[in-house]
């Protein structure tokens, strides 16, 4: 093995999405002369980052005050017009937003690309001196002998499957700092470990989440509408006793985003988000849009729904979780940018006090206070019952019941009452015990099978590597993931990565085809016996988002 080479610096942020972006940017704003290093998995800054997106420039407001007129792309298209649908098979019928909270209006928020958006950060960051690794995802923490983080290791490059080091292997470097943030968006690996060596989720419930699969579509001049923002719910889902909901995003340059978020807590096994996404999309209302387009871009990711009683213990000796790693989603409005960019600049400021004062691998306790005395606990406190209301008692009566709580909050006569939430992969039931569903086919025209779609998320992993996707044990996966639950991942998984192949005169085989995940972390999160655990392949690997 390789001696490790080593780089210190004052700070280190694990994921450059717009949490890590907007703390490093506010770092250098606050003093110049700190060393920070930000760390990005993805092949570029914003390869890896997909979202609707509809972004309340609250948070990108108090970082920069002249976004506006610093070529930001997400200026480029405010919101002009709201509409929510209640689908029914093929119709609709569309609720006033007289009747919604104040919270749920879009007034002055901008729709467009998330990804370029945190390119623009990115640049903003490297302008202010932020020391900005694309390419260099961490690997391993770094733990000193009184059990404090003290930094990363970054991923070794050149394994080969075999675990043996091929003949361009470079060791990963060590990244020591006297603070790390960690930014790895919904689910990341190394806040799985933070989260279980110090029992950061000990005071709090659950963390749950939602899988958003979302298309990039031209469309027709014609029925184009810059600034129109579309969210939908009930069909399809309710045909599957499942829930969540759709969006259409009119952005610039003739272009929509459209996608669609299924909630992980779903019961039948046989359900398939993706085909449930693609259902969707032939609802007469969306088709309409949708024909004489061209689809453009794929991609899918996990999404926080916990909400405001799911956010861990925030700091941790030399360390602190920020963005989506805490889980600061609001999942009526269907936004977390913006949350997410005030945490990582209420860590910064926390920190940047700190090191003013000589201390270093402390545990920052001032920065978690703040996150629970701002704006973030204001807003998602209003919003915390909505996720479980529709989770226990369904779409209707749930969203009936959620819009209650929220106005009763909104109006501060709320009562004191914190629904709870149970683990994703525990909803999940015996296969035996629902109806098996049988999806249409595509059409190739509207609707795509998962491999063809999967190119379009630009999806490329260095081969002959060690597979990212661990599975624990594999005889239970078949006794168990298989034979009680029907193979679950086969449907889950929006991008085909696994497979039981059935061979006759043999147990089935699980497959997995790893060079096609989009790390949108599903199969982490749904698996049943969590015997599947995702952890960073070799850097750059993994989709590259253009314009997501």
């Amino acid at each position: 093995m390789s001696e490790r080479e080593s780089m210190p610096c004052d700070v280190v942020i694990v994921g450059g999405g717009p949490a890590g972006l907007s703390a490093a940017i506010r770092l250098k704003q606050i003093n110049e002369e700190l060393e920070v290093v930000v760390l990005e998995k993805g092949s570029e800054i914003g390869a890896h980052i997909l979202s609707g997106a509809v972004v309340d420039p609250k948070a990108l407001n108090e970082l920069f005050p002249d976004w506006r007129d610093m070529d930001c792309p997400m200026a480029e298209t405010p919101v002009t017009d709201n509409w929510h649908w209640v689908l029914s098979k093929s119709g609709k019928t569309s609720l006033p937003h007289l009747i919604m909270p104040p919270l749920m209006s879009n007034d002055g928020c901008y729709t467009g690309s998330l990804g370029n958006m945190t390119r623009w950060l990115g640049e903003q960051a490297e302008e202010l001196g932020v020391m900005v690794f694309p390419g260099f995802p961490a690997a391993a923490p770094i733990f000193d002998d009184e059990g404090r983080i003290g930094g990363v290791v970054t991923q070794d490059m050149g394994v080969a499957a075999d675990g043996s080091e091929k003949g361009d292997f470079q060791p990963g470097m060590e990244i020591h700092a006297k603070y790390t943030l960690f930014a790895e968006g919904a689910r990341g690996n190394l806040t799985k470990v933070m989260k279980a060596k110090y029992d950061l989720e000990a005071n709090c419930q659950p963390q749950v989440y939602g899988l958003g699969i979302k298309e990039l579509w031209d469309i027709d001049p014609k029925k184009h509408v810059p600034g129109r923002v579309i969210h939908t719910q009930g069909w399809p889902l309710t045909e599957s006793d499942s829930w969540g909901g759709g969006f259409l995003y009119h952005q610039a340059n003739g272009q929509v985003a459209l996608g669609f978020v299924t909630a992980l807590d779903y019961k039948n096994p046989w359900v398939s988000p993706y085909q449930e996404f693609q259902r969707w999309k032939q609802h007469p209302a969306i088709r309409d849009y949708l024909e004489g387009g061209t689809r453009v871009a794929y991609g899918a990711r996990a999404i926080n729904e916990g909400g405001w009683q799911s956010v861990p213990k925030l700091a941790f000796p030399g360390g602190a979780l920020i963005g989506c790693a805490a889980g600061f989603v609001n999942v009526p409005r269907i936004k977390g940018s913006h949350t997410a960019m005030k945490s990582g600049m209420l860590a910064a400021e926390s920190i940047a006090e700190a090191i003013a004062a000589g201390h270093e691998k402390t545990e920052v306790s001032d920065y978690d206070s703040a996150v629970r005395s701002s704006w973030i606990a204001d807003e998602l406190k209003l919003v915390q019952n909505a996720e479980p209301a529709v989770a226990k008692y369904g779409g209707d009566l749930g969203t009936l019941l959620g819009g209650v709580d929220m106005w009763m909050r909104t109006l501060k006569i709320g009562l004191p009452i914190s629904m709870k939430h149970h683990p994703d992969y525990t909803m999940t039931g015996r296969a035996d015990l629902y109806p098996k569903i049988e999806y249409p086919k595509p059409d190739g025209d509207i609707s795509f099978d998962r491999l063809t779609n999967v190119a379009f998320s630009f999806t490329n992993h260095a081969e002959d590597q060690p597979v990212h996707l661990q599975v624990g044990d594999r005889e239970l996966q078949r006794e168990s993931e298989l034979e009680v639950y029907g193979g679950p991942s086969a449907r889950y998984c929006p991008a085909g990565v696994y497979e039981w192949v059935e061979e006759e005169g043999a147990e089935p085989k699980f497959v997995i085809n790893s060079q096609n995940c989009v790390h949108c972390k599903t199969c982490d999160i749904k698996d049943p016996n969590q015997n599947i655990n995702w952890v960073t392949p070799e850097g750059g690997g993994g989709p590259n988002y253009p314009n997501m």
